[in-house]
């Protein structure tokens, strides 16, 4: 399933990515996890089991609460990349 997009007139909205989205957003979540060395699979734009394992990793290592574990929301979002560089 691809990744369902926001409204486009919505310029404070985030895009929300889990398990079963797939897109161009998703291997940029999966690069930067790998950077953070939290991900080793495939950037291949699916997210699966191995990315919603990583994502819930990161939160929980950060003390992300304000997003499902495992889904990769806005607190988590922001907080990834203020700790990675851009892919």
């Amino acid at each position: 399933m691809e990744a369902t997009g926001v409204a486009p007139d919505d310029e404070t909205a985030v895009e929300v990515l889990h398990r079963g989205d797939s897109g161009p957003e998703v291997t940029e979540l999966q690069l930067r996890l790998a950077e953070l060395a939290l991900y080793i699979g495939e950037a291949d734009g699916d997210y699966d089991s191995q990315v919603e394992d990583a994502v819930t990793l990161f939160q929980r290592t950060w003390g992300i609460t304000a997003d499902e574990p495992g889904t990769y929301g806005r607190a988590t979002r922001t907080s990834l990349e203020a700790k990675t560089a851009e892919p």
